[in-house]
């Protein structure tokens, strides 16, 4: 196998960046946004889960046209759509106009999240393929830790509307790198020319092989519990706890330093370890962390040492489980690697929609919505794995 371009994992880790960074720069602007448009907390954590949404549903097209038309022209049509909706929410008026544009945002954004798995396929197997995946976590962990700390400044600067123009640039700039540097991994002999009943034929197929399903909820479930707490900590940490957007920021840089080190960490032990059982040893210790936090948002036992610490936990085990479960589950698929890809997408923020919806219903002006839904999560994903990917 050729060497891969040294650019190729910091283009794919941008592509793959837009989840965090479409959400994680906002959340701390959450009351701020609440007063001036206005709204109350549940109509605004509704608008994470519109983006979510958006991420869902679109992924199932453009999974398809990846496999006919190759990766770049889809993802420049996403690119394009996800600038256009940023530059919407920063002239809003309305918290009804920002979620609709907000589901906008997900639509077009999916396309990094798509691309960027399926052209890992393409160019790598194996444990070259954990690895690259792997080097893309360390690129998209960094998201999460600067994009708190870009939205408090950009708030100390001005209006939370900076964010969304920022976001609208930084699609537009990646535009221009992919156009001009990312090569197209996918030839054209290698291309599909499925029809609307042959895509949803491979959907079916792909739903129906245990080893693909069990290893895509046992990533997708976990990771609708990192979507409960993206939806869910900002009430917590700031307005019942007490913790400053600033300090807030710094929280969540941390937790994205955990995703980094297990995502690093990992990629290192699959050279001596089965990524199987290294992915069931961490789908147990997140459960275990999961239902840790549970007790403690029930009891108040720890406080918010413990709140904090067990997120902590749990958060950084994802850094382990995308990119094994999601290797594993995609190593077999070949010329379905697309159709794969956005199928794994769409389940992880289709299940993650529905995570940051419910913490909005059951809010009680506690931890408790936010703490059920991650426990359930993460126990969800360590039943899928045993039940299903034996």
């Amino acid at each position: 196998m050729p060497a891969l371009p040294w650019f190729l994992p910091l283009i794919l880790g941008a592509m793959a960046a837009f989840g965090p960074l479409a959400t994680d720069m906002y959340l701390p602007a959450f009351p701020a946004i609440a007063a001036d448009l206005p709204a109350d907390p549940a109509a605004v954590q509704g608008t994470i889960a519109a983006f979510f949404a958006g991420m869902a549903a679109a992924q199932l097209v453009y999974g398809p046209l990846a496999d006919r038309l190759g990766r770049k022209p889809p993802l420049l049509f996403g690119l394009a759509v996800f600038s256009l909706a940023s530059l919407g929410c920063a002239m809003t008026g309305g918290i009804g106009t920002l979620t609709w544009l907000r589901f906008g945002q997900g639509l077009g954004g999916c396309a990094g999240m798509v691309m960027a798995r399926a052209i890992v396929r393409d160019v790598a197997e194996g444990h070259a393929a954990i690895r690259l995946m792997a080097q893309l976590g360390l690129v998209m962990g960094l998201a999460p830790i600067l994009a708190p700390s870009i939205g408090s400044l950009l708030l100390a600067l001005g209006s939370w509307r900076l964010i969304f123009w920022l976001l609208a640039a930084y699609a537009a700039l990646l535009a221009v790198a992919v156009t001009l540097f990312l090569p197209e991994s996918l030839e054209p002999g290698r291309r599909r020319r499925d029809g609307p009943l042959a895509v949803i034929a491979t959907y079916l197929r792909l739903l129906r092989d245990r080893h693909f399903l069990g290893h895509t909820l046992a990533v997708a479930l976990p990771t609708a519990g990192m979507f409960a707490y993206i939806a869910g900590s900002p009430f917590v940490y700031m307005e019942l706890f007490g913790v400053t957007p600033e300090h807030y920021g710094l929280f969540f840089g941390l937790n994205a330093l955990g995703i980094m080190a297990c995502a690093q960490g990992v990629a290192r032990l699959t050279r001596r370890v089965l990524p199987g059982r290294l992915l069931l040893a961490t789908l147990t210790v997140m459960a275990l962390a999961g239902f840790g936090l549970l007790g403690a948002a029930l009891t108040g036992f720890g406080g918010f040492a413990a709140i904090a610490g067990l997120i902590f936990v749990y958060v950084a085990g994802i850094g382990a489980v995308m990119p094994l479960a999601t290797t594993l589950a995609m190593g077999p698929q070949g010329q379905r690697a697309g159709s794969a890809s956005a199928l794994i997408g769409t389940l992880q923020f289709g299940l993650g929609a529905v995570s940051g919806a419910l913490v909005g219903l059951l809010h009680d002006g506690t931890a408790r919505p936010m703490a059920l839904v991650i426990a359930l999560s993460g126990l969800g994903g360590l039943l899928a794995l045993r039940g299903l990917a034996r």
